[in-house]
């Protein structure tokens, strides 16, 4: 990847529908040539998809939290994988090193929803020991999202 490279997916993060004659006028490239480049970032996997990204707030979604996954035992990632994505509400889950085993983001319409949501995550699997949920006050950060017009990765 070079700096073309990174700039192209910078356009792609700040208006997945910009066209390629737009990418191209903002990175200095031809419209055939972002378009190569693109098919070959889509080869390559370091572009995965396309998708929409929804305000939670606009959708109904006026609650969200984070919880740590405690469990019994040992469970194998695959197994709290199928369990947790049985639960919709569950919108990111991620193994994690310390005293939990996993944490979840979890997006709900209210609290009552949530309570609801993680009611499902702790029956999914008998290996559930207990759980601990922060809920989102205020979202300070979000990259790679809209309006983030630069990419730079970690070098």
């Amino acid at each position: 990847m070079d700096d073309l490279d990174r700039k192209l997916i910078g356009c792609l993060l700040e208006d997945g529908r910009a066209s390629y004659a737009t990418i191209g006028d903002r990175i200095g490239l031809s419209a055939p040539a972002v378009k190569r480049r693109m098919d070959r970032l889509l080869a390559d996997g370091v572009i995965s998809g396309f998708t929409a990204v929804l305000d939670p707030d606009l959708v109904g979604w006026s609650t969200e939290a984070y919880v740590e996954v405690h469990c019994k035992g040992t469970i194998s990632p695959d197994e709290l994988r199928a369990a947790f994505s049985r639960v919709p509400e569950v919108h990111a889950a991620a193994t994690v090193s310390g005293t939990a085993d996993a944490i979840l983001h979890i997006v709900a319409k209210d609290v009552r929803d949530l309570e609801r949501a993680l009611e499902r995550v702790r029956v999914e699997t008998d290996n559930i020991d207990h759980t601990e949920t922060a809920i989102v006050l205020s979202r300070l950060i979000e990259r790679y999202g809209p309006g983030q017009s630069e990419f730079s990765p970690p070098t």
